[in-house]
């Protein structure tokens, strides 16, 4: 019997039932204040715009270290919206990475620009400086105006800010990032959300900070970026919302997503450090068995996913489940080559992106991952790499 086998016999006895994403170990350290919070909504009937909207807003916004934090309907609308303030147009480029979700160039196309895909570093899987300042000369050969470009904090990373920052500025282009998977990272001391002039990021249920349902946040220090915001996620509204003042869409956010995520903020603090030892337990065990994203200097991981590079991946996946431990590939498909997106497909391709996606692999991350499950999960990891 081989080493994952008897692994799988032992699980039960061990470990139990691991989770990829434990939500339901979440919700019972929290469900008496969430429950409280909720029937405060159904008391005062506020569904849409009631007072946990803002204060979900100065909350966020004071621990971040931002001006304003624009509470919308999801991670794509927290995109969008911003995008949209810029008025884009097809002949304006938008560089985004390659290997990422497709809510980020959805969120270009919605917004009237054009993506300009590029590749990433091949170990922080992050957008690749080198590769953006290829692709805004290819841009500019084309006829095409550079206008912004949007990093992706890849599984938690915050990216490479301080080099496309300078080649934005170079470039005379807006800086975005999407930080729908790193809220809670750092970079230079500063929090994911003011690394860039203007954050998207995501509470998708199965985020770090996540909600009871879809919801995202736009965050920005610039007094004019906020107020085009806060008007277009209202159907593009004056302040006292009584006439268009401009093209907008329907990118509110319920009052109940904000009572649930107020009580989640309230020990997401405490559980970033819990992921952060469970990667630690990672990082030590799965040394020279695989690829993790590297960590530059000055960077810290928000941990949304801990995510390895690995020859054999969809052998060693299969052999993980059959001991009992989920994992998870984000993404198998670049998106130049999804059919949406081939229109925009560069010549040559992205083979940074591409090779990613048959080595990628995402181990269960939460904070209710024990120590005995995280070793076990290193365990089945290490029979499943040497039996693949």
């Amino acid at each position: 019997m081989n080493g994952v086998a008897n692994l799988a016999l032992e699980r039960e006895s061990r470990v139990g039932t691991i989770a990829f994403i434990d939500l339901k170990a979440q919700q019972k350290v929290i469900r008496e204040k969430v429950e409280k919070r909720l029937l405060a909504v159904l008391d005062h009937g506020r569904y849409i715009g009631g007072p946990e909207i803002e204060e979900l807003e100065t909350t966020l916004a004071e621990k971040v270290g931002v001006k304003h934090c624009i509470a919308c309907s999801s991670g794509t609308d927290a995109l969008i919206i911003p995008m949209m303030g810029l008025g884009l147009e097809k002949t304006d480029a938008v560089f985004i990475p390659a290997f990422t979700y497709n809510a980020t160039a959805n969120a270009v196309i919605v917004a009237g620009g054009t993506p300009i895909f590029v590749d990433i570093d091949p170990e922080t899987l992050n957008m690749s400086p080198a590769d953006l300042t290829t692709r805004i000369d290819q841009a500019k050969a084309a006829g095409m105006r550079p206008r912004a470009v949007c990093p992706v904090d890849l599984f938690g990373l915050p990216a490479d800010y301080l080099a496309i920052g300078q080649i934005a500025a170079k470039e005379g282009m807006v800086l975005f990032s999407d930080g729908a998977q790193s809220f809670g990272g750092r970079q230079n001391g500063r929090w994911v959300g003011a690394l860039a002039p203007v954050t998207g990021t995501s509470f998708f249920p199965g985020k770090a900070l996540g909600a009871y349902g879809d919801a995202g946040a736009t965050f920005t220090d610039d007094e004019n970026m906020a107020e085009i915001c806060q008007s277009i996620r209202w159907h593009g509204t004056d302040e006292k919302r009584a006439q268009s003042v401009r093209v907008g869409i329907n990118g509110r956010m319920s009052t109940f997503q904000a009572a649930v995520l107020l009580e989640k903020n309230a020990i997401f603090w405490d559980e970033l450090e819990q992921r952060k030892r469970v990667a630690a337990i990672y990082d030590e065990r799965l040394a020279g068995l695989a690829d993790p994203q590297h960590v530059p200097a000055g960077s810290e991981h928000g941990y949304g996913y801990y995510t390895v590079q690995v020859e054999n991946r969809d052998a060693v996946r299969e052999k993980m489940g059959v001991a009992g431990v989920p994992t998870a590939v984000y993404y198998m498909t670049p998106l130049h080559h999804m059919p949406a997106f081939s229109s925009y497909a560069p010549e040559g391709g992205m083979p940074v992106s591409e090779a990613a996606t048959s080595r990628v692999l995402s181990l269960p991350m939460h904070p209710y991952l024990t120590d005995e499950q995280a070793h076990f999960v290193c365990d089945v990891f290490a029979a499943a790499v040497k039996e693949a």
